[in-house]
């Protein structure tokens, strides 16, 4: 068994344990802090959308001699500005060229593709174009699709599980949603709708791992209100590091594929749809991984020990604890008395000392002299005689009994 199975045995049995519910403010303040640069990004530097949002022609051609730099000049001297110029072959075969311009008439169409031609030998040349009313309505139904993705989502978990956990899922959602397009603001990438369609994968994968979280909760919750055993954090806790190592596979056996296309094939074909779809998928299964565990478990714990029954356990559960670490001390403070075999003998001063009985107690000969000495008790057959101790049984026959009234003389 490898140590990774080792440790996730070792998780879900609770031998070893991390506070995951019980530090999230360090997880929100990291959230928040990242959250905080992406909107940032947003409103200062926005989204570069595709021609296929905004409108547009887009040339293709082959140019396996020119550089990025000579394509966006001849470009630009034809008196088209705003142009994006991509690579889209790399290493494995003749460079290709896309360059998306605004909305073009036919006269400015046909001059770039005469200075492409002529000034780049261009070969192989495609042109297409977008209308921008056409843009317009693949950003409308792409926005309908996020929305309804959503609402349908909340409905989902509201009725599977409850509606806290609904909310929590939500909160983690969102959360995935704006990290991933503050990093397309960030990198300058361009949103196509491959990146759309990318977006609502992963937002579907971060929910498949929440969702598998907040079952097993689910799981440890039933039946806590019943006892004083732990609070819901700590049960949501256990559960969080019960599934802990099965997210984490899961997440990197995702990842490997996803990033092979992304640095392998986007660095060997260069830009283009594939990339954009790898690289949000990348960022997105990323974010989820990370909200599933340090976001949307918090966040639930959270709105459950806001309950009044939740806030009654949790008061329980300490006392409890409290009762618990009083006994430790008490048997801790019994653990620290004389062993048996010893006595406590007052000391000159009146106070106890601890005295070994073995080593107090006379030899048989002092015994013996000892007991001459205190007169002798009338006692009944069957009654033992009293007295400080007993004198020990002569050896050979039964004791003997001097006669009432008698006594030895010395």
């Amino acid at each position: 068994m490898s140590r990774l199975g080792q440790l996730g045995g070792r998780l879900y049995r609770g031998e070893v344990s991390y506070d995951f519910v019980g530090r999230q403010r360090r997880w929100y303040t990291i959230s928040g802090a990242i959250l905080l640069i992406s909107i940032v990004a947003l409103f200062v530097r926005g989204l570069d959308f595709s021609v296929d949002f905004k409108g547009g022609a887009v040339f293709q051609f082959s140019a396996p001699s020119v550089t990025q730099t000579q394509v966006q000049d001849t470009v630009s001297h034809e008196g088209v500005s705003g142009a994006v110029v991509q690579q889209l072959t790399g290493k494995l075969g003749n460079s290709s060229w896309q360059v998306q311009t605004p909305a073009l008439t036919s006269q400015e169409t046909y001059t770039i593709e005469n200075a492409l031609t002529s000034q780049l030998g261009a070969k192989d040349m495609s042109t297409s174009f977008v209308g921008a009313s056409w843009g317009g309505q693949i950003t409308t139904k792409a926005v309908q699709a996020l929305i309804t993705f959503l609402v349908v989502i909340v409905l989902y978990l509201s009725i599977a599980f409850e509606w806290k956990m609904a909310v929590a899922a939500f909160v983690a959602l969102i959360h995935d949603l704006v990290i991933a397009t503050g990093v397309y603001a960030l990198t300058g990438l361009q949103v196509s709708p491959a990146t759309v369609i990318g977006l609502l994968t992963i937002l579907g994968y971060s929910l498949y791992d929440t969702v598998v979280v907040f079952d097993k909760v689910r799981e440890n919750t039933a039946g806590l209100l019943g006892g004083a055993r732990s609070t819901y954090s700590e049960a949501a806790n256990l559960a969080l590091n019960q599934t802990l190592v099965r997210s984490i596979n899961t997440s990197l056996i995702a990842l490997l594929p996803v990033a092979a296309i992304l640095f392998v094939g986007g660095g060997l074909l260069g830009a283009g749809e594939l990339k954009d779809l790898a690289l949000v998928l990348f960022v997105g299964m990323l974010s989820g991984t990370y909200s599933s565990i340090f976001i949307a478990t918090p966040v639930l714990a959270d709105l459950k020990e806001r309950e009044p029954q939740y806030r009654a356990l949790a008061k329980r559960v300490s006392v409890r604890a409290a009762g618990g670490r009083a006994a430790k001390r008490a048997a801790a403070k019994v653990g620290n008395r004389p062993a048996a075999g010893t006595a406590q003998e007052p000391s000159p001063d009146g106070e106890a000392g601890d005295v070994d009985l073995d080593d107090a107690a006379p030899p048989p000969s002092e015994l013996t002299a000892t007991a001459s000495r205190v007169p002798a008790a009338r006692s009944t057959p069957g009654t033992a005689r009293p007295g400080p101790r007993q004198q020990p049984r002569r050896g050979g026959g039964s004791a003997r009994h001097r006669p009432t009234g008698k006594k030895k003389r010395r």
